[in-house]
């Protein structure tokens, strides 16, 4: 039996929840095949088997959070199958031993015996079962099975969670989230269930974490400017027009991206233990995004080399896989700078938590069509609000100032840009 430990997936992070098994004991498995989905604080990304072999052992089931160095599966593999190697992504390859495979070991169980997951001291049950149970917020090892020799059923789980059964989907992921609907429906509005508890852990966890870090070590100030951004709109729908790819959360990211190097300090970092300020001297821009696992900032690298079509393409694209917690961690660090668009929530301000590490946060709030000075007159117009918070150990007021107001230029009539060019 070699053991596998939980590998560190990057960043010094220091645990991961199990998402779901791709596996069971019992299981043939070849080297790199998926064996877990798993959620850093960061992403949830694929575990890849580093051994050719058979699976002898789950240490943790789909829920457990699990600290980076403690085993969680066991094979059964030859001496001379085990790859001697530090654990990788899937899709980053690993080097093969040798070019032939190894033997399998035959597995012998009872013809009409299930395979269950060996549930440490708790009840048996099959992998669909226990993720069904995590799902529903349901303790699988409180629960008395009535299946065979004493294993936790589908049934049992809904019947803990005080549902109905539901019929069974060759799809899985479907059942669950009938489930989920009928969940919502028996404990949903008004409907006196009782409190919902949801364990503090991924993303939330290390978001909760780093804004903790953020507000008590760098002292945050928040400016703000509200703007006439017309021109803007009207670029964007110009753009759109003639097939071209524009956004206005874009050319608020282009305009920041122009202001920088007229004001670096916004675009820097203070390093306490070297007892030195660096001034990056590129963007690398974060952009916040909402998803269902809680705010994510992935980062655009390199974001001031970028046209107006090319970072909508990117803003787009990062929030799509952010969404569908697709984003590789390596992808939420090395930010220097952010933007939250906090206006798609129909908010006009806010005052943004700096991320860790970054000296400004930039959040663009809601376009309001607003009774404006224009041209001498009083006119309808776009109008946004620009929330800059910043570190004051790194940026005076004075400084913010002028990022600011360089940013709103370029948001007031785009032709501005080419005085910052």
């Amino acid at each position: 039996m070699r053991d596998f430990a939980l590998p560190d997936l990057g960043e010094g992070l220091t645990e991961s929840e199990i998402i779901e098994w791709h596996v069971a004991v019992g299981d043939r498995v070849t080297l790199n095949q998926p064996l877990a989905d798993v959620e850093t604080a960061k992403a949830v990304v694929q575990l890849p088997s580093p051994f050719d072999g058979v699976i002898g052992a789950l240490y943790a089931d789909a829920g457990d959070t699990v600290r980076v160095g403690a085993p969680i599966v066991g094979f059964e593999v030859e001496a001379a199958a085990a790859v001697t190697r530090e654990p990788v992504l899937v899709g980053y390859g690993a080097p093969v031993a040798s070019g032939d495979r190894p033997k399998r070991k035959a597995r012998t169980l009872p013809e009409e015996q299930p395979v269950f997951v060996p549930a440490r001291g708790v009840a048996l049950a099959t992998p669909p079962v226990r993720k069904l149970a995590h799902d529903l917020g349901v303790d699988i090892a409180a629960l008395t099975g009535s299946g065979e020799g004493g294993a936790v059923t589908r049934d049992d789980v809904l019947a803990a969670a005080a549902l109905p059964p539901v019929p069974r989907s060759s799809a899985g992921v479907s059942e669950i989230s009938e489930a989920r609907a009928t969940l919502r429906g028996t404990r949903g509005e008004g409907g006196g269930g009782g409190d919902r508890r949801t364990p503090i852990k991924g993303v939330r966890k290390a978001t909760a974490a780093a804004m903790v870090q953020s507000a008590f070590t760098a002292p945050h100030v928040t400016e703000f400017l509200t703007v006439d951004v017309t021109r803007s709109t009207e670029l964007v729908e110009r753009l759109r027009s003639a097939g071209e790819r524009a956004s206005l959360l874009a050319v608020v990211a282009k305009a920041l991206c122009l202001a920088v190097p007229r004001n670096p300090t916004l675009n820097s970092r203070w390093e306490e233990q070297a007892q030195e300020i660096v001034e990056f001297s590129g963007v690398n821009l974060g952009i916040a995004v909402a998803t269902p696992r809680g705010l994510m900032v992935p980062v655009i690298r390199d974001a001031h080399t970028l046209a107006l079509g090319a970072l909508t393409d990117s803003i787009a694209t990062l929030a799509t896989t952010a969404r569908e917690a697709r984003t590789s961690p390596a992808d939420l660090t090395g930010g220097t700078i952010s933007i939250t668009n906090v206006g798609v929530f129909g908010v006009d301000a806010g005052t943004p938590i700096l991320n860790p590490g970054e000296a400004a946060i930039l959040a663009i709030g809601a376009v309001r069509r607003l009774p404006w000075e224009f041209e001498g007159g009083i006119a309808l117009r776009d109008v946004m609000t620009l929330s800059l918070s910043f570190d004051h150990r790194l940026v005076d007021g004075e400084q913010a100032a002028h990022f600011l107001v360089d940013i709103g230029r370029v948001l007031v009539d785009p032709a501005t840009v080419l005085a910052l060019v």
